[in-house]
C-alpha cells in the first residue's frame, strides 16, 4: 500500500461511517477498484487503524455529551421549551449497543463469511428500501414521542440496539442506516435518531475495534506505519467535518437522498464492475 492509496481509503472510510450510505460496504467496493484484497492481514488492520480515526472525530463532535453520561459534567437542556425531567444515561447506551456486540461476538467468523461485493450490492439496495419506508413511516403513521436526545425512552434505545442487528448481519446495510431508521420507526425524530446513532457508534466500534486489533496488532510494523498514520488522520479531518455537516444539513438531507444514493451506486457498481 502507498500513501496515495492511504489517503482515499481515508476519505473513504471518514466520508461513510456515520451517514446511511454503509462504510463497510464502501471500504470492500473501493479496495476492489484499487485491485487490493480487502481481507489480508495488512489490509484489515488499516481498516481497524482508519477506524479509530473516525472514532475519535465522532467522540470530539459529541464530548459535552459523553462527560455529560460520564457524570463529570451537565449539558444544557437540548429544548428550551421547559426543564428536562429525564436525560440520556448509560442505560440507554448498553441497550443501544448490547444486542449487536452480542451477535457479533458469537457469529464472528459467519459474519466474515459475508464480506463479498455482491453481499454488499444487495445490501444496498434493500437498505435503501428500509430507510425509504422507515422515512414514510415516520411522518405519516407513527407516533413521534422522543423529539430530542433526552426524550429517548430504553424501550427505543433497545428497539434501536436490534434493529443495529440487521446491519451487522448483511454488510452493506449500514449501521447508521439501520439505527437512524430504526429509531425513526420507534418513534424518535430524524434528529434524535441521528444523535443517538452518532453516540452509540463510539462504544460499539470501539469494541469491535478494539477486538480485531487483538488479532492484527502485530502486522503494525515500522514498514507501515507511516501510511498507516496518514490514513488515521485524513479518515480523522473528514468524519469530523462529515458529521457537522450532516448535523447542520439534517432536515435538508433526508434518508430518502441517502438511499437513492445507494441505489445509483449499486447499479452503477453492477453494471461496469461487475459485468
Amino acid at each position: 500500500m502507498d500513501f496515495i492509496t492511504s489517503i482515499i481509503l481515508g476519505i473513504v472510510e471518514g466520508l461513510t461511517e456515520f451517514i446511511p450510505v454503509s462504510s463497510t460496504g464502501h471500504m470492500i467496493l473501493t479496495t476492489k477498484l484499487l485491485g487490493y484484497d480487502d481481507q489480508t492481514p495488512v489490509m484489515k488492520t488499516f481498516e481497524v487503524v482508519i477506524q479509530l480515526g473516525a472514532i475519535l472525530a465522532i467522540a470530539l463532535v459529541y464530548w459535552r455529551r459523553i462527560l455529560d453520561l460520564l457524570g463529570w459534567t451537565r449539558v444544557e437542556p437540548l429544548s428550551k421549551r421547559s426543564p428536562k425531567k429525564k436525560r440520556l444515561d448509560l442505560l440507554h447506551v448498553f441497550l443501544g449497543i448490547a444486542p449487536a456486540l452480542v451477535v457479533a461476538f458469537f457469529a464472528r467468523d459467519f459474519i466474515k463469511s459475508l464480506f463479498h461485493v455482491q453481499t454488499v450490492l444487495y445490501a444496498l439496495v434493500a437498505g435503501g428500501i428500509f430507510m425509504i419506508f422507515s422515512e414514510w413511516y415516520n411522518k405519516h403513521k407513527a407516533q413521534i414521542t422522543a423529539h430530542e436526545l433526552d426524550d429517548l425512552s430504553y424501550k427505543q434505545a433497545l428497539m434501536i440496539g436490534l434493529y443495529q442487528i440487521i446491519s451487522v448481519f448483511w454488510p452493506g446495510f449500514s449501521r447508521s442506516g439501520s439505527t437512524i431508521a430504526g429509531g425513526m420507526l420507534s418513534g424518535v425524530s430524524y434528529r434524535a435518531s441521528a444523535d443517538f446513532s452518532f453516540l452509540i457508534a463510539i462504544p460499539i466500534m470501539c469494541a469491535a475495534s478494539g477486538y480485531e486489533l487483538l488479532d492484527s496488532y502485530r502486522y503494525l510494523s515500522s514498514d507501515v506505519l507511516g501510511v498507516f498514520a496518514v490514513g488515521f488522520i485524513v479518515s480523522f479531518v473528514v468524519a469530523y467535518f462529515v458529521v457537522l455537516v450532516f448535523m447542520r444539513l439534517i432536515q435538508k438531507v433526508r434518508l430518502t437522498h441517502f438511499a437513492i444514493y445507494r441505489f445509483v451506486l449499486a447499479a452503477l457498481f453492477w453494471l461496469f464492475i461487475m459485468h
